[in-house]
């Protein structure tokens, strides 16, 4: 195995030609691609960063997987997994050193198992999660992993990001979702764990460390998933409230009220809508042009009583919300068709986001009774320094989680906007939720965009303890080397 000191270098002609020569005997000729149009592989989702790989590499099979890492390894060959490349963060995409594999693991895509009896299914890290929504619903389950880019995104992306979405409020992130994993290790062995067991106490629980390791430690091939029995009722509000204090109020009597049945919970700001408004003008968007309405709030309840009962205290719910002066107006979905047209209003801020200008993105996490006054002081604080910002907030309140971005003052160069702001701005937000206590990297990871990031935030015992991990599984740094750490 060569030095890691050797990933500093570019390869000679010789040493590349081995290379490929070894990679497509094991993946096949055209599954190792270094011509053409690779920016499916090389530009991240966001397109804002723009690598340049050595090669794309497309194993079939987890033995296949195995034996690029190896080859790979032996050549001192840094690798970059990658599943649907929808990550926010730039950490599934390669730096521009021309030096780095992209692993692509988008055709290891199977169903391999639904254990009924069990309640698990165990899939191979290319399948979409929207395939295995769907498989899952087919077979009589749900899978609950729900988010925006369901349609592109990949399970082994999901785990590997800790995914969490729009539904953690009752069934927690990617990690609370999954029993066991298959994984390729930086030496290119491969750690078979797709038990499906509720409870195995044998030593450290390797699962958990990988899961939203970023493929820094360990290329996740496969993973045993729970599943649940489809819910008898699903009822969606969407609710006007005058303030982010009244939501949080509102969520406290959606818990007492709903209990475990309390699916979903999301804070959507008023200029966050408006751009939904403005951009995807075929949405209906309930309450956009009330003024005196700050946020709406989306809430979803599931349970497995009777559509009548299960609705019965639904709406006696909002009926005392509206008493307490929580909800000052409320629509709530008479089908699952106009429930799944509210869902897409809320899911579509980030592309009228996209659709208004390019923006600076914080996903960041507070404690739910702390979220109020972080956004009163940290808006103030956007606005005195930086004169005519404008604020697009909301996210996933149910679990503290908010997608606070910046856009830029209306009929500004946003180019140049993030060129000359968005340092400044993640610093004064990123302070701000120090100060009140929250992560600044709530489920999007770090990847290489926030690794500076993590260098100050996190504590200095922390820092060394990850880094500690990594030397011990990765010591030639193979596996995306500059993502989430520096070492």
């Amino acid at each position: 195995m060569k030095s890691s000191k050797d990933r500093d270098r570019k390869m000679n002609a010789d040493e590349k030609t081995d290379l490929f020569r070894a990679l497509r005997d094991i993946v096949g000729l055209n599954n190792v691609l270094t011509e053409g149009d690779l920016s499916a592989w090389e530009q991240d989702w966001r397109k804002r960063s723009r690598g340049k790989s050595l090669a794309v590499v497309r194993p079939a099979s987890t033995a296949e997987a195995a034996a690029v890492v190896k080859a790979c390894a032996a050549a001192g060959t840094p690798i970059v997994p990658q599943g649907g490349n929808t990550g926010l963060a730039v950490g599934g995409v390669p730096d521009e050193s021309g030096r780095e594999i992209v692993l692509s693991l988008q055709r290891m895509n199977a169903v391999r198992d639904i254990d009924q009896a069990n309640l698990t299914v165990t899939v191979e890290a290319g399948c979409v999660l929207q395939v295995l929504q769907e498989t899952a619903e087919k077979a009589g389950f749900l899978f609950p992993l729900s988010l925006a880019a369901e349609g592109s995104c990949t399970i082994g992306g999901n785990l590997a990001t800790n995914a969490g979405g729009t539904q953690v409020v009752r069934y927690g992130n990617a990690r609370d979702l999954c029993l066991g994993l298959e994984v390729v290790t930086p030496q290119g062995q491969v750690w078979e764990g797709t038990t499906g067991l509720r409870k195995d106490n044998t030593g450290y629980d390797l699962r958990d460390l990988m899961i939203g390791s970023e493929g820094t430690l360990g290329i996740i091939t496969a993973a045993t998933l729970k599943l649940y029995p489809m819910p008898a009722a699903r009822l969606t509000a969407w609710a006007a409230v005058p303030s982010l204090e009244h939501a949080v109020t509102l969520l406290g009597m959606a818990h007492q009220c709903l209990g475990a049945g309390l699916t979903g919970f999301e804070v959507m700001g008023r200029f966050a809508l408006s751009l939904v408004g403005k951009h995807m003008p075929q949405l209906r968007v309930p309450f956009i042009d009330a003024e005196d309405v700050p946020y709406c709030v989306l809430l979803e309840n599931s349970d497995n009583e009777s559509e009548d009962h299960a609705r019965a205290r639904f709406e006696a719910l909002l009926e005392s919300a509206f008493e307490d002066g929580c909800v000052v107006d409320a629509v709530v979905a008479e089908n699952i068709g106009q429930a799944r047209a509210l869902w897409h209003a809320r899911e579509s801020i980030p592309l009228a986001q996209a659709e208004e200008g390019l923006n600076i993105k914080h996903d960041i996490s507070i404690a739910v009774s702390r979220i109020p006054a972080f956004v009163a002081e940290t808006d103030a604080t956007l606005r005195r320094e930086v004169p005519g910002v404008r604020l697009v907030n909301f996210g996933h309140l149910g679990d503290g989680n908010l997608h606070y971005n910046v856009q830029a003052p209306e009929g500004g160069d946003d180019i140049a906007f993030l060129r000359d702001q968005e340092e400044r701005i993640a610093t004064l937000v990123y302070d701000a939720v120090e100060k009140f206590g929250g992560s600044f990297s709530a489920e999007h990871g770090v990847g290489s965009l926030k690794v500076d990031k993590l260098e100050k935030h996190k504590s200095p015992v922390a820092l060394e303890m990850m880094r500690a991990i990594k030397r011990a599984l990765d010591p030639e740094s193979i596996l995306n080397p500059g993502r989430v750490l520096h070492l």
